[in-house]
């Protein structure tokens, strides 16, 4: 079973979800894939821990700060390629910004192969379950595109101008533009 919330952001309306013990969704209302890796019932329950723990840590990153991503127990449900994904999302430091095909270039030489696609790395960052703390909005394409946030581009925008990014080489891509 699953407990979930939901708190007020800059952003929007946030929906938190837990096994209990760790924060393993954090939805921007409106977001595709909204809750999609929670398998079975999700009750609510704003008295869970780490929901407080959350609320903090958002508060913190919303006035500026620049929490840790382990500041929160996360439990993200996915298979081994997308928490490989994830574990490297967490390393992108604040105010910065990785391409898709860096992570892919990452991947491929810890699997010691010659490459790896980055848009399977495109699929992994999109679903990423817990956005925001799993900084997701930090991966852009090779050519500036802030292309890919499956909250929506103008709150991935949002999120690095928070973060002081300079988005002088960055663009909204026009539709169809690839990773």
């Amino acid at each position: 079973m699953y407990y979930s919330t939901t708190c007020s952001s800059p952003v929007g309306m946030l929906t938190l979800a837990s096994d209990g013990n760790n924060l393993t969704g954090l939805w921007i209302e409106g977001q595709k894939y909204h809750g999609n890796t929670m398998a079975g019932e999700m009750v609510e329950n704003k008295e869970i821990p780490v929901f407080e723990r959350t609320r903090k840590w958002l508060d913190n990153y919303f006035a500026g700060g620049k929490p840790a991503v382990s500041e929160i127990p996360l439990a993200p449900v996915g298979g081994e390629f997308r928490q490989e994904v994830w574990k490297i999302l967490c390393q992108i430091p604040y105010g910065s910004v990785i391409t898709y095909g860096d992570i892919a270039k990452l991947i491929a030489e810890k699997r010691n192969r010659p490459g790896m696609s980055g848009q399977a790395v495109g699929g992994a960052v999109g679903h990423n379950p817990i956005s925001i703390i799993i900084p997701c909005h930090r991966v852009v394409g090779s050519n500036g595109s802030l292309t890919g946030y499956a909250a929506g581009i103008d709150k991935k925008i949002q999120l690095l101008k928070l973060e002081g990014v300079d988005m002088s080489s960055l663009f909204v891509p026009k539709k169809g533009t690839a990773i």
